[in-house]
């Protein structure tokens, strides 16, 4: 039997090799830490229906490999279309947080306009071994306009909660009207014929005069 869903949204996974994206990703979808990590070669993928709001999404994501540079004219393809993303950083790590404003030109060229990012620091659990403090992180995300968590793949800590701010945000600009699900490239597809129906009936409303 076929999973009902409200809404479809693709969602990507980006940032330097080794920040734990993978890592990330096996825990939203298995609920379990993924001990056996090795680096993702060209695109992961996984998919998982929640609840957000009082609606039923399902959450497509595409897990882009960190390494890059040659392998990056393969990824650049996934980020077309793509409504959300996880833009990840390991905060025992400088380089990996250096390496942020590339990621987020990348994702802000190639994937919608519209594209609504979460800035996640990952491996909070490491806390000694911290290079990067949540303030400075804090300033960079609200600087970029960027949703800001501190996660750990380890423990789950704020896994969950990742995720579904991000697909919250994408889901309150639908219904505002900033987004609009029939957009070719939007990254966000209705899964409930009715719901299509009634989008097509509140558009008329607002626009009276337009033929869509």
């Amino acid at each position: 039997m076929s999973e009902s869903y409200d809404f479809l949204f693709k969602f990507l996974v980006i940032g330097s090799a080794g920040t734990g994206k993978s890592c990330l990703l096996h825990h939203f979808i298995e609920n379990k830490f993924k001990a056996d990590s090795s680096h993702t070669i060209g695109v992961e993928f996984g998919s998982r229906v929640v609840n957000v709001g009082g609606r039923s999404v399902k959450l497509q994501i595409w897990d882009t490999a960190g390494q890059e540079l040659q392998v990056r004219s393969v990824t650049r393809s996934y980020y077309r279309g793509a409504a959300g993303a996880l833009l990840v950083y390991d905060i025992t790590s400088r380089e990996t947080y250096n390496a942020l404003t590339n990621w987020l030109t990348d994702a802000r060229t190639l994937a919608s306009p519209n594209i609504i990012i979460l800035l996640a620091g990952n491996k909070k659990d490491l806390e000694d071994d911290r290079e990067v403090n949540f303030l400075e992180a804090s300033r960079f995300a609200q600087e970029n306009e960027l949703i800001f968590l501190e996660t750990s793949a380890l423990t789950g800590e704020n896994v969950e909660e990742a995720f579904l701010k991000c697909a919250k945000s994408i889901l309150a600009k639908i219904e505002i009207g900033e987004l609009d699900p029939e957009r070719v490239g939007s990254g966000i597809q209705y899964g409930d014929v009715s719901l299509r129906r009634l989008n097509r009936q509140h558009q008329q409303q607002r626009h009276p005069n337009c033929s869509c």
